[in-house]
């Protein structure tokens, strides 16, 4: 760090963060399963993938939470993406590649990922 201006730019990051894992109840919420079973299987790089992919699109109006075990192991890393109005929606075995199309699809354009849902790898 050389500068103040810097230094301010790394406080914007870190606040805009803290901001998108914030739940207010409203809008959409992305919510990825943290318990050790989940982190084992690669749930902080598919958290940072989601975090990453809706600051890239500057959307405001989406969480990104975290919860314990969600109960099904074997097929961790799980995210559930729970909006207003709609069905909660389960995606299991995901990565952040997965994470990207999920942001763009589901999120975005209101698709559900079929192929990456827990009724599809069931």
């Amino acid at each position: 760090m050389k500068s103040l201006a810097e230094l301010q730019e790394i406080r914007n990051r870190t606040l805009n963060n803290i901001i998108m894992r914030k739940e207010d109840g409203q809008g959409v919420r992305v919510v990825v399963g943290m318990a050790t079973c989940g982190i084992a299987a690669g749930a902080r790089p598919v958290m940072s993938a989601f975090v990453e992919e809706l600051a890239k699109r500057n959307l405001s109006n989406v969480t990104v939470t975290q919860m314990g075990c969600i109960g099904a192991c074997r097929l961790e890393p799980i995210v559930e993406i729970i909006a207003p109005n709609e069905e909660k929606v389960t995606y299991v075995k995901m990565t952040p590649e997965k994470a990207a199309r999920v942001v763009a699809e589901h999120i975005v354009n209101k698709q559900v990922v079929t192929e990456y849902t827990i009724g599809a790898a069931e």
